[in-house]
């Protein structure tokens, strides 16, 4: 499939979820067989030479593990905090309206090991820069990461690019 035609299967849902905002909703792309598995294809020719696949949660988990099983790559979870078991790291990062973390076990990293982000789209970049921190944080090298969209508009590519991260996004959609 072209990634014209994988574009027209995002649905895309106004004011959600507030006035203005034009919603991208992969649910109706995850939910088209050929569509998704077209997609994870791509994302992973994207990614491909790395040592390992990190995705963030929630939507992160199904991009990121599926192109890390296409793969037969390590996936690692970067999860929102307090949701991992063992001793965790962390990065405390700025949303549009306050703080948020991300956590990882610091033991699934080895020093040095390439590391690709994953996730289904790119808007402003915070959650993506603080991931590549945190990966950072465990020893991995993070000069790669592949998206589902992007929204170009909010400058989440030029942020990543400032910390030498090359961004590839199958899709892009104007506005927010």
């Amino acid at each position: 499939m072209t990634p014209e035609e994988l574009k027209a299967l995002v649905r895309t849902i106004p004011d959600f979820p507030k006035t203005g905002i034009q919603f991208r909703d992969i649910t109706t792309l995850l939910g088209h067989g050929r569509g998704f598995a077209a997609s994870v294809e791509w994302l992973a020719g994207e990614v491909e030479g790395a040592d390992a696949i990190a995705g963030m949660e929630a939507r992160g988990f199904i991009f990121g593990a599926a192109v890390a099983a296409r793969l037969c790559l390590p996936f690692l979870p970067i999860r929102k905090e307090g949701k991992l078991p063992c001793t965790v790291i962390g990065v405390d990062y700025e949303l549009e309206y306050g703080l948020d973390r991300l956590e990882m076990d610091p033991a699934a990293v080895s020093d040095g090991q390439k590391v690709a982000i994953v996730d289904d789209l790119l808007a402003t970049g915070g959650t993506a820069l603080a991931a590549t921190k945190l990966l950072r944080k465990a020893g991995a090298r993070v000069d790669r990461a592949a998206f589902a969209i992007d929204l170009p508009d909010l400058g989440g590519n030029e942020k990543l690019a400032g910390q030498s991260v090359e961004v590839r996004a199958l899709m892009a959609f104007e506005g927010e």
